[in-house]
């Protein structure tokens, strides 16, 4: 049963066009292929990225934290109590009122102890300001370097300039070096945010979040298996642009420099709608829906990577309309950006990502 099951999902018609089938795509004539056990590679990638990431967070974040003066704000801890903390744990963070009166009765506190108790627990369980600092400098360190990797692998390649050599010879494209570490860096980057998502801070965006990274972790997995590596590569550097500016804006926003953190944002949300509402869907999925049709009928590989940047195109127009918000008011009330919670998705299946800024008075 596991081989008719096996023979069905690895079927050729699924993943390649024509009449072509997986023997087209073994190794010769020093021709070498994207082959699906390359994947494996991204697991001990993410797995490398989670200690590099420890290290530069102990190393790099915090003593550059110290310099810039970032520190946790002082919190009041909340007072001892064996109900409320039983009911905090396995209830709910914030009780209905129902529930606070019962609670009074329980412990015997006036209705104003109990709710301030409440808060200040829930203060508690909020991640510290240098914590914040640390995952914006590790994110911004990494898009950085991955977006000048993508350029010193893409610089000189013929698809970069003319999106019609993005197919030429597809899918008989033999994988360059380049292209392979771009991926595992990528895919490890991506799979070791998944790893970390239960003690990375949680932002109001993390269901979105969650979506994004796995998204992008099923496109970069498709993408290689049916080699469509090539415009797996430009999707990825694309995204990587903005993610860079939008992770410098919080770190500098952390150290308090508020001025330099708004110029970055609206910098960044300048490129965010150039390289995701413009270059990404009428450029690159245009290159995606049109143009392998000029070589191969429609498979169904070709209507479910195009489906997935969809998805993706689906969460930037969101995460558009948040940064517009922002900007607005940023712009025509006066209103300070606060970049304290941006989380946005930089997909970069790229991608990328990585929520939205709050705002004061938002």
């Amino acid at each position: 049963m596991l081989q008719t099951v096996g023979e069905w999902i690895w079927w050729d018609r699924l993943w390649l066009p024509g009449n072509l089938s997986w023997s087209a795509l073994e190794d010769k004539e020093g021709r070498v292929y994207a082959k699906v056990s390359h994947l494996y590679a991204s697991l001990p990638c993410a797995l490398c990225l989670l200690v590099v990431r420890y290290l530069f967070e102990r190393y790099f974040a915090t003593p550059l934290a110290n310099l810039w003066g970032i520190r946790d704000k002082i919190r009041l801890p909340a007072e001892q109590n064996p109900i409320l903390e039983k009911y905090f744990c396995s209830q709910t963070r914030v009780p209905p009122q129902a529930d606070v009166w019962s609670l009074c009765k329980k412990t015997g506190w006036p209705e104003r102890r109990v709710q301030v108790w409440f808060r200040r627990r829930r203060n508690q369980e909020r991640p510290g300001l240098r914590k914040r600092f640390s995952e914006a400098s590790w994110r911004c360190a990494f898009y950085l370097f991955a977006f000048f990797g993508g350029i010193l692998a893409l610089y000189d390649k013929p698809w970069v300039y003319n999106l019609r050599e993005v197919w030429a010879g597809f899918p008989k494209q033999s994988l360059l070096p380049s292209q392979y570490w771009y991926y595992m860096l990528e895919m490890g980057f991506y799979l070791s945010l998944v790893f970390s998502l239960t003690f990375d801070v949680k932002r109001k965006d993390f269901k979105e979040q969650v979506i994004h990274h796995m998204a992008t972790l099923t496109l970069l997995s498709f993408s290689w298996i049916s080699n469509f590596v090539r415009i797996g590569t430009l999707v990825m550097v694309v995204h990587d642009s903005s993610d860079i500016l939008l992770e410098g804006a919080k770190v500098f926003n952390y150290a308090t420099w508020h001025q330099t953190a708004n110029g970055i944002f609206v910098v960044f949300a300048v490129v965010f709608m150039v390289t995701r509402l413009i270059i990404f869907p009428f450029w690159l999925i245009h290159c995606t829906w049109v143009y392998p049709l000029e070589l191969y009928p429609a498979f169904f590989g070709y209507y479910f990577f195009n489906v997935m940047l969809l998805v993706l195109q689906l969460l930037h127009l969101y995460w558009a309309a948040l940064i517009l918000r922002m900007v607005y008011k940023f712009i025509f009330t006066q209103v300070g950006l606060q970049i304290n919670d941006v989380e946005y998705g930089a997909a970069s299946e790229g991608g990328h990502a990585e929520g939205w800024c709050n705002k004061r008075g938002c």
